[in-house]
């Protein structure tokens, strides 16, 4: 049964450099919106729930443009709210190779977004209207007001009955010097009131200081992730492990523990057009599987397709719908469709 899910985020200009070229080479930019939450509300409007945004923006044609844009997605206004002067902006240059893709951000934090002030957010009429709300660890790194947004909101859904979702999404260039000490108390008071979680193993050694004796990858994950959810009550947890090849092909494979069961997909390979924003179509599969109620093992081979999927379409956002994600589930093979 379709559900409704608020994502908590920050609406961003994308400037991305055309092809392979870097900023310094560039003679133009192709602009777009995103964000975690417009990704993940965009995604799950396209899996068939109602998908909507908690986040302020300006009041001028670029705010005016950002807001027709998340209409163009199927993202609900009902908690945009209007004030204050700038978007955050991002510049993409695309990785090729052994050249990794970079984001460079710009004037951040002076963005609507991160300026709202106490009292911009009606947090219990947000919480009688939505099932689940979403929240992202990039935008827990921004500063105390954002945070303090954040957990008020958390706690209202929370209250009534709803669920939580974390990602834990650590970016050491916003935490700055000490950043895993300085993210450490703010992470784990929103893992204990999420009742689904995205992060992996490194999440829990580095930003939790969680250690084990375990050398390899898989066997880490393993050890700690149960550890995590016994420690903090969490239903939940998801994340991937990715290898990239040298021919610009990636392969992923995507986990899920709940129920005492770590449980992962079939390792995808495939060709990357553009890898942002990936991520959060694996995060809208394991959020709509939960959501469906989904076995885990169809629930996170949902979410490994999603996230494949997403790296073969331009922008951030993710572009499929339930129907494709499922064909891809069940052949990863591209031809013609007629």
């Amino acid at each position: 049964m379709p559900k409704t899910v608020a994502a908590f985020g920050e609406v961003m200009m994308r400037l991305a450099v055309p092809g392979y070229d870097l900023l310094s080479q560039a003679s133009s930019l192709n602009y777009s919106f995103s964000g975690t939450g417009v990704n993940v509300a965009s995604a799950l409007s396209r899996f068939g729930h109602t998908g909507l945004l908690v986040t302020r923006l300006p009041q001028n044609p670029l705010g005016e443009a950002a807001a027709a844009y998340l209409r163009k997605l199927g993202i609900g206004s009902d908690f945009v709210q209007r004030g204050g002067s700038y978007l955050g902006l991002y510049f993409l240059e695309n990785g090729f190779g052994a050249r990794p893709s970079r984001v460079t951000y710009s004037n951040r934090l002076e963005s609507s977004f991160n300026t709202a002030p106490e009292g911009a957010y009606d947090y219990a009429a947000i919480a009688d209207k939505v099932d689940a709300v979403h929240f992202c660890g990039i935008t827990l790194a921004m500063n105390d007001g954002v945070r303090a947004h954040m957990k008020a909101l958390a706690q209202a859904v929370k209250a009534r009955g709803g669920t939580v979702i974390f990602d834990c999404n650590y970016r050491p260039s916003l935490w700055g010097e000490q950043g895993y000490a300085a993210a450490k108390p703010h992470y784990e008071e929103m893992l204990a009131l999420a009742d689904i979680v995205f992060m992996n193993e490194k999440d829990a050694m580095l930003t939790l200081g969680m250690h084990t004796a375990a050398k390899e990858r898989d066997e880490q994950l393993a050890e700690l992730i149960p550890l995590v959810a016994e420690r903090y009550g969490i239903r939940a947890i998801a994340g991937t492990h990715r290898e990239i090849h040298g021919d610009n092909s990636h392969s992923l494979r995507g986990f899920l523990y709940k129920d005492g069961k770590l449980v992962r997909s079939k390792r995808l390979t495939f060709s990357v057009y553009d890898r942002i924003g990936a991520g959060d179509a694996f995060a809208s599969g394991i959020i709509h599987g939960e959501l469906e109620r989904f076995e885990a093992e169809r629930t996170v081979n949902f979410a490994a397709a999603a996230g494949m999927l997403a790296h073969t379409v331009a922008g951030d956002t993710p572009m499929a719908s339930e129907q494709d994600v499922l064909r891809a589930v069940e052949s990863s093979v591209g031809d013609v469709e007629r």
